[in-house]
């Protein structure tokens, strides 16, 4: 349970806010709730209209409307002669929503942290973790390119004798999918090697390497993505350079959720009944 006063958890979102994006990201906080609950949780869009009645708020937007209903409550509180505790942590942990350190988004997430008038904490990005090695598992099979048994998902037999594991973000973080690439790897007991996403001829480059280093024929592209950090076209410009088929992002998987709450509950100082492993 969430203790009383803690802080408001807000999903920084990349990419322009839409109906789709919204409803992923609020089935990952409802997840999240169902790992703590009494969870007081938020969606903040990058791209996010600001204006007054916008249904899509901007980042800076959502945690300066948290810090002024937490201010507002606490005003109430002490006119109607309510013993109001001075606050002890911030009004708000923004955890971005992205599998690895994207430099550019994080950038723009400090930013919008900046710019709003609240007290906030920024947490760590959700990955590298085994449990995204898992969701990325789970997309391959469910696209038929890699099967796993329902007990444990762990492979039989894979229809894929190569990954390329693309995510964006630049080098650090493709270095950082790398991790999760060789988690990957020891799942499917197959060769996985990541590549850059949003760099010209990366996803090319290594389906090269794939198939003269390790023999591979039958190549699968595994987005490393959450899903609104990636442009439009991106994945299938890639899976034509590169002559292989992809599984689907990660989506709403899950342990997403849970590992949100993990980094929300680590950079808040609360301690998880069950811990996130």
């Amino acid at each position: 349970m969430a203790p009383e006063g803690a802080p408001a958890l807000v999903l920084a979102v990349p990419g322009a806010p839409s109906d789709a994006s919204r409803r992923f990201a609020e089935e990952i906080l409802s997840i999240g709730r169902s790992e703590l609950p009494g969870l007081d949780g938020h969606i903040g869009f990058l791209d996010g209209d600001d204006t007054a009645g916008a249904g899509f708020p901007g980042l800076s937007g959502v945690l300066t409307a948290i810090a002024n209903q937490r201010a507002a409550r606490a005003d109430f509180a002490r006119a109607t002669g309510q013993d109001v505790p001075p606050p002890s942590g911030p009004d708000a942990v923004v955890v971005p929503l992205l599998v690895g350190p994207d430099g550019d988004l994080l950038r723009r997430i400090r930013q919008a942290v900046m710019d709003c008038s609240a007290a906030v904490e920024l947490a760590d990005v959700l990955g590298p973790h085994p449990l995204l090695a898992e969701a990325v598992h789970v997309r391959l099979s469910e696209a038929g390119l890699a099967r796993a048994d329902r007990a444990r998902l762990f492979t039989v037999t894979t229809a894929a004798d190569g990954i390329i594991l693309a995510t964006t973000g630049g080098p650090e973080a493709v270095q950082a999918a790398g991790i999760t690439g060789m988690l990957l790897a020891a799942r499917l007991a197959v060769p996985v090697m990541a590549a850059a996403l949003d760099q010209e001829g990366s996803v090319a480059a290594v389906a090269d390497e794939l198939r003269q280093s390790s023999g591979a024929v039958q190549l699968a592209l595994a987005p490393y993505l959450i899903g609104p950090e990636a442009a439009d076209g991106l994945l299938d410009t890639a899976c034509k350079e590169a002559g292989c088929s992809a599984a689907e992002v990660l989506g709403a998987y899950p342990a997403l959720g849970k590992l949100a709450v993990a980094q929300y509950s680590r950079a808040a100082g609360i301690t998880l009944s069950t811990p996130v492993h």
